[in-house]
């Protein structure tokens, strides 16, 4: 897919997250910084695993859009999906199948809980998520990632890098 239709939807996805969001939007753990390296990390991922890349896209800017707090919020994944199920009614989510809403859904709630095993698309979500696990000081382990890309050794560094450099800048160190 074209990065504009990608673009597009970031733009769709920003504009109904920002107003809502509880969080720190620019700078907290779980806010913009946070959304664009899943994203980042989703295409590659997409490309790897031969999934449409807007599903990573919405997954990217929705997952942790409905978190009450940076700690422990074990139902934010379904506050997520009930969030984009409304949007998709209301219209703003129109790039995916019914079968690629579905597994959007399913990526979002199921996110945080530690699953390693489901449909190529899912994983590949989960696999953009978990490789931006340093950010908080989480390394990214192999045996928890569930894609061969996203287990690769110099993927997870680069990803490491990547959240060090977001680490470093917000610390000072």
């Amino acid at each position: 897919m074209p990065a504009a239709p990608s673009t597009h939807i970031i733009r769709k996805a920003l504009a109904i997250v920002r107003p809502q969001f509880r969080l720190d939007y620019g700078g907290g753990i779980h806010g913009l910084p946070h959304w664009s390296r899943v994203w980042y990390h989703g295409q590659q991922l997409a490309r790897a695993a031969d999934v449409n890349p807007s599903i990573l896209a919405w997954f990217a800017y929705l997952h942790d859009s409905q978190r009450h707090n940076d700690g422990r919020d074990p139902l934010h994944g379904h506050r997520a999906a009930d969030f984009a199920t409304r949007q998709r009614r209301d219209g703003a989510i129109t790039e995916l199948s019914p079968t690629e809403f579905e597994q959007l859904c399913e990526a979002m709630r199921l996110h945080s809980d530690g699953h390693t095993v489901s449909d190529p698309a899912i994983i590949a979500c989960w696999d953009a998520d978990r490789l931006d696990l340093y950010r908080v000081g989480i390394r990214p382990l192999p045996h928890r990632m569930c894609t061969p890309h996203a287990r690769h050794p110099a993927t997870i560094q680069a990803a490491m890098r990547m959240s060090e450099r977001r680490r470093r800048a917000k610390t000072g160190r």
